[in-house]
């Protein structure tokens, strides 16, 4: 893989997406969240990914997202829309309705439910990255897509077509991932798409991380990714250790239902979740506060603040 910067960067966010009491988009909430993430140190944001409820947020609504969020960043940093879902031809629709507003990039997901053979998935791919001029993350997490896009497909993508520049790899299968990256081209990207493996990840070439956990520690999990990419893997895995109880706790049910309770303790609300996902519980608020404590994302005097009010509020 390529040492040159890519046009991301290594950090990326992959954003929650505000809701109000009514599970309605809060946009104005979006904006204050996409500033609070780009102070944080974020190189670039991924829009509408898992941890934005994408399944549950229609396609005129992702729209609104975006064109808010980028009205807000002001081109400081690349927005990436995530515009994959489990129909090619949808997919190649929303991929082009998105680039005509100017969106700078675009992430596929592998397709989910309907199980196409290696072959489909490099034709999806394919077909959405030649319908339009703008880089392509490719996103390969088997846990929810139930397959797994072999590296095989993903190499073919990657050396075929030009646009196609990066995967995001939550597979977790790092005999896999270390392929990609060692026989990738020149400028192809790969991120970590589980925040624990980052720290491996970059160890084996990996470029960088699209995170969970910085929508609530953005400059904790930047230190991760920036002592990798200046080789001091010793502050890196320090950082990484600190850090490491709320990464795993934040994945002790669906995300993004933990994260959105994360942002609520620390007192950066951007609501519940849409159904069939559910709230947090009191039991899972509460040991979420004391990992956020641990970690020293919460300070001992906001700590003290909470009660179970707050809390069952947050229900």
């Amino acid at each position: 893989m390529s040492t040159t910067q890519n046009a991301f960067g290594r950090f990326i966010p992959a954003m929650i997406t505000p809701f109000d009491k009514n599970r309605e988009l809060d946009l104005l909430r979006a904006q204050e969240l996409a500033l609070r993430l780009i102070k944080g140190g974020a190189d670039a944001l991924l829009l509408n990914g898992t941890t934005g409820e994408s399944p549950t947020v229609f396609y005129p609504q992702k729209i609104e997202l975006f064109k808010a969020v980028m009205e807000v960043v002001e081109g400081r940093v690349p927005i990436i829309a995530n515009v994959g879902d489990n129909c090619t031809a949808d997919s190649v629709d929303f991929a082009r309705e998105a680039a005509k507003i100017g969106v700078d990039g675009l992430m596929c997901v592998v397709p989910y439910y309907n199980k196409p053979p290696q072959e489909g998935l490099y034709w999806h791919f394919r077909s959405i990255a030649e319908a339009v001029d703008l880089p392509i993350i490719l996103y390969n997490i088997p846990g929810r897509c139930v397959i797994n896009m072999e590296p095989d497909t993903t190499l073919r993508l990657a050396h075929d077509v030009p646009n196609i520049r990066a995967i995001k790899e939550a597979s977790g299968k790092l005999d896999q991932i270390s392929r990609i990256i060692s026989e990738a081209p020149e400028g192809f990207a790969v991120y970590s798409g589980d925040d624990e493996i980052t720290f491996s990840l970059m160890a084996l070439g990996g470029w960088g991380v699209i995170t969970t956990t910085g929508n609530v520690a953005p400059a904790r999990m930047k230190e991760i990714v920036t002592a990798m990419a200046a080789g001091d893997q010793t502050k890196a895995l320090a950082a990484h250790l600190a850090l490491q109880p709320l990464m795993r706790e934040l994945f002790v049910t669906a995300n993004p239902i933990m994260v959105k309770a994360a942002m609520k303790i620390i007192g950066f609300d951007c609501g519940g979740v849409r159904l069939p996902l559910v709230d947090a519980t009191v039991a899972q608020c509460e040991n979420l506060e004391k990992v956020l404590r641990g970690v020293g994302v919460l300070s001992e005097e906001a700590a003290r603040t909470l009660n179970e009010s707050l809390i069952r509020d947050y229900l």
